[in-house]
């Protein structure tokens, strides 16, 4: 379980002003906002890349506020975390992108890194890819990798920023579905930020809406589709009735 109680965060300007957010075990949460407006933000504190200026940050049952080193090191190992521009080491293969938690935080055999890899890897429909380099994949190619270096720990949380940018609604549909279906299977807890608002409502069981720095609604995804919310009127149906 994910909750954050009166987070707030700056950089020039405040971002978040006091968010209220909760993510129940082993669903998968859909945060939309319009752009910058802190969502990344959000999925960094919880992953504890970022530091809040203030306020509870509880991610299964740890306040991540309050942890020393050591406690944030084992944090991050128990959190994956899928990058917007999927963050892969251009000069390793395919293969050695996935392995690289498993290389950095276990003491794992080379032979069950490997056999490891060549799971995860056919498990996102990417069997034989492992020699390839990133430069000779594509877009949907790319976000497979980094889904299953996301995953390569079975980590109980997971953030994902955007896992389905720059992709085609046919390739985005199938990312969408594939990061459900190993939701489903691990039985995680996953948060996950997306402007592609109708796919994204296709696997959540729970939407968060961030607007003017704090989330202005929560609930199921069948709620949000019937909220008459002005902020989730206008991100989820586009329906416009002034400036955001």
């Amino acid at each position: 379980m994910i909750r954050l109680r009166g987070v707030t965060h700056s950089f020039e300007q405040p971002v978040l002003t006091g968010v209220d957010l909760e993510v129940p075990e082993g669903t998968l949460y859909g945060l939309v906002g319009t752009g910058a407006s802190g969502k990344s933000v959000i999925l960094k504190i919880v992953a504890s890349l970022l530091r809040p200026d203030s306020g509870s940050v509880v991610v299964r049952g740890k306040e991540l506020t309050t942890l020393d080193a050591t406690g944030l090191a084992k944090h991050r190992t128990e959190t994956g975390m899928g990058f917007q521009n999927n963050a892969l080491f251009d000069f390793m293969t395919v293969s050695e992108n996935v392995a690289f938690p498993l290389r950095r935080l276990t003491r794992l055999s080379p032979a069950e890194i490997t056999r490891r890899v060549e799971q995860r890897l056919a498990r996102v429909g990417l069997d034989g890819f492992g020699h390839r380099l990133p430069a000779g994949l594509s877009g949907g190619q790319k976000r497979r990798v980094g889904l299953a270096r996301a995953t390569i720990l079975g980590p109980p949380v997971i953030l994902y920023d955007e896992p389905a940018a720059g992709l085609d609604p046919v390739a985005s549909q199938r990312i969408f579905d594939l990061l459900r279906e190993e939701q489903l299977q691990a039985k995680s807890t996953v948060l996950m930020v997306s402007s592609d608002i109708d796919r994204l409502l296709s696997v959540t069981d729970r939407v968060g809406v961030l607007f003017q720095g704090s989330i202005a609604f929560e609930g199921s995804t069948e709620e949000a589709r019937a909220s008459e919310h002005p902020a989730v009127r206008q991100l989820l149906r586009g329906e416009l009735e002034g400036p955001l």
